[in-house]
């Protein structure tokens, strides 16, 4: 879950490491996306589902749900990650799990490089599962707003964005209800938002509007750490 436009310096490799304890908050917000990753492939229209996962890190979530999923061999997924560590890993869990790594349905494309440029979806959108976990705590709010305008051209439509963002559980500081009017702005509609009483926060919108051409050769965002 990594951009070259960090500022900070940042492991990317080791913040995975929280999800080896199924008691962190990692580990909690990852149950929330594999779940609300199912239910968005259980409610795909029939033939093929292109899945797409932008900072996608180690694939926790798409190479967790695939192998077992009745929609698997519908699924093309392409997961777009920076860290060549987080991509050797995923194609070392791919392999491990059954899935093939390749392109076109029944298979996984792992793709190592920068996830912000719009070139690394161009012949893909609009996907019917969009994912961008990990991504908006680590960018300034003008480029979290730019990345849900995006998502009007990433998504099909009737497509499901699945998303996370870390709350403030001071209601007058708390982004997410800030994250969620800019879908709504954009033709989304909000379909799930996990609890208010943990700082981490999963939400999933389904796109009502009619997908904007890709913007090609566009960065959708920087990060800041």
């Amino acid at each position: 879950m990594s951009s070259p436009g960090t500022k900070r310096k940042r492991d990317w490799y080791d913040w995975h490491a929280p999800y080896d304890d199924p008691s962190s908050g990692l580990s909690r917000r990852l149950a929330w996306v594999t779940d609300r990753l199912r239910v968005a492939l259980d409610e795909a229209p029939a033939g093929p589902v292109r899945l797409l996962s932008l900072c996608a890190g180690q694939g926790h979530d798409v190479l967790g749900v695939l192998p077992d999923h009745p929609r698997r061999g519908d699924v093309a997924a392409r997961l777009v990650e920076f860290d060549p560590r987080n991509t050797e890993v995923a194609r070392q869990v791919a392999a491990r799990v059954g899935l093939t790594v390749g392109t076109g349905p029944g298979t996984v494309e792992i793709v190592t490089g920068d996830a912000s440029l719009t070139s690394q979806y161009a012949d893909f959108v609009p996907a019917d599962v969009v994912l961008a976990c990990g991504m908006f705590g680590n960018m300034a709010d003008a480029d979290i707003e730019r990345v849900t305008g995006y998502c009007t051209q990433l998504c099909a439509t009737g497509g499901t964005v699945i998303w996370t963002r870390g709350r403030s559980l001071k209601h007058a500081e708390d982004p997410v209800p800030r994250l969620c009017a800019w879908f709504e702005e954009r033709g989304f509609e909000r379909t799930w938002l996990s609890s208010r009483e943990y700082q981490q926060c999963c939400g999933t919108h389904r796109f009502t509007g009619t997908p904007e051409p890709l913007e090609r050769d566009a960065t959708m965002f920087t990060f800041t750490r």
